[in-house]
């Protein structure tokens, strides 16, 4: 998979031509994208896919022509295609725009399901409920996604839910289960935990909080209080790493195409769909879905997103073995070229993360991750989470959270390599490293500006 830099191409490694009447010009500066987990580019396969539903199955999935059966067809395996990826059932796979609405579905889906289930006990004048009159309670973990702590948050403003922000060890970097479990309350209604962090890659143990969880049930059913359902957003960890929902025990995961070099929609996958968990819909319209996501089906996106959960399928210890052998080499050479000048924030004693991500500072008064960037002519990376990048120079609350001190935080790069991400390119990007940080400390020392 490795393929030797070379001048005159793009972030994805293609050939770029000069624009005409620029052809005396010295070729453009190689760039090294390395922020595959903001996004991927869409594999070949994918692209294909998607062209020829577009062309071939442009009817609506619902009519009875052939080109509405084409295109219900290819739903349909599309379906089968993303259960096979996470060790589910087809039935138990709905499709989503992506992530945000995913868990926004999770959320609401659950609150609707404690109200729904307080009136119905409430209307048994024989049976009193011993969480009556409390509001549905969510247990999260202090490094969530925006996704779901914004609409918990939301949900805490409109008094509607009450929830806990449960901090992640300052050791592991983990929400560890012995802290889920002791926030549960009578009124405890969901417990919503990514599986890997997308700042730190730290994986989460999300097998133990599932069993912990499915134990507590047993004693809260005796006592007549509601089941605690378990979510997890998958979103980082997919293509990544293998993802298993029985191994994993949970009620609901999202997933998130663009992440896996698929298109920019999801799925939720709920366990039981509708027997088992309750989802209740958010939008109401022609039925599609089965009701719990209405709305004329993207066929050529679906189709996308079905290819893409085929490669994985098919091809995720490669990627996964590629990607671990290129980020530790990462390491190895920032290590080699800065020394003990180097941080790295993903690396946690104990904990596992994912293969393909690094999370470092190099310490220096100047060398803060945005205006290291800005200076960078190779790297394309980032300083943290995509949604967060209007934060300023304030650190990654992430990494604050996770204990990492506040002069160290405020340095951090993400560097996320991908499936095509070679050696070559590692070089290169630890060149372009020492190049900016010898420039901004000798401007420091000559009261120079970093633009200047």
């Amino acid at each position: 998979m490795e393929a030797a830099a070379a001048p005159g191409r793009d972030a994805r490694g293609r050939a770029v031509s000069p624009p005409a009447g620029c052809r005396d010009e010295s070729p453009p500066e190689r760039k090294v994208y390395m922020d595959y987990n903001a996004t991927t580019p869409l594999e070949p396969e994918v692209i294909q896919a998607m062209t020829e539903a577009m062309q071939e199955a442009w009817g609506n999935p619902s009519s009875p022509y052939l080109a509405g059966r084409k295109a219900k067809d290819i739903i349909n395996a599309a379906r089968e295609s993303l259960a096979k990826m996470v060790g589910g059932a087809p039935q138990d796979i709905i499709f989503t725009s992506g992530g945000t609405e995913s868990n926004n579905l999770v959320i609401h889906s659950v609150v609707k399901h404690f109200h729904e289930n307080q009136a119905s006990k409430g209307d048994a004048a024989e049976h009193h409920s011993p969480v009556a009159g409390a509001k549905p309670h969510f247990i999260t973990c202090t490094v969530e996604h925006d996704s779901i702590r914004l609409p918990l948050e939301h949900l805490v403003k409109e008094q509607v839910a009450a929830v806990s922000f449960v901090p992640v060890s300052k050791v592991s970097g983990r929400a560890e289960a012995d802290d889920i479990l002791s926030a549960v309350r009578p009124a405890t209604c969901l417990v919503t935990v990514m599986l890997a962090n997308n700042e730190t890659g730290v994986v989460m143990p999300i097998p133990e909080i599932s069993r912990r969880v499915g134990a507590l049930n047993q004693k809260r059913a005796a006592a007549g209080l509601p089941p605690v359902l378990l979510h997890t957003d998958a979103a980082q960890a997919l293509g990544k790493r293998r993802v298993d929902v029985e191994e994993l025990g949970v009620d609901f995961l999202t997933i998130v195409g663009h992440k896996f070099y698929g298109p920019r929609i999801g799925a939720l996958y709920v366990r039981g769909l509708g027997e088992l968990t309750p989802l209740y819909p958010m939008l109401f319209g022609g039925g599609q879905e089965r009701n719990f996501r209405p709305g004329t089906e993207n066929t050529p996106m679906i189709a996308g997103l079905g290819k893409a959960a085929e490669l994985v399928t098919r091809h995720c210890e490669a990627y996964e073995a590629h990607m671990r052998d290129v980020r530790d080499y990462l390491e190895e050479r920032l290590e080699a070229a800065f020394g003990k000048r180097i941080h790295l924030n993903s690396r946690f004693p104990g904990a596992e993360r994912l293969p393909n991500t690094c999370n470092f500072s190099i310490r220096g008064p100047q060398l803060q991750g945005r205006v290291v960037l800005a200076q960078c002519r190779t790297l394309l990376a980032s300083v943290g989470a995509a949604c967060h990048s209007d934060h300023g120079d304030q650190p990654s609350p992430v990494l604050l959270s996770c204990g990492v001190p506040f002069d160290v935080a405020r340095n951090a790069l993400r560097l996320s390599v991908g499936r095509s991400t070679s050696r070559a390119e590692v070089d290169l990007v630890v060149q372009d490293l020492r190049q900016v940080v010898a420039r901004l400390e000798g401007q420091a020392q000559c009261g120079g500006h970093p633009s200047s």
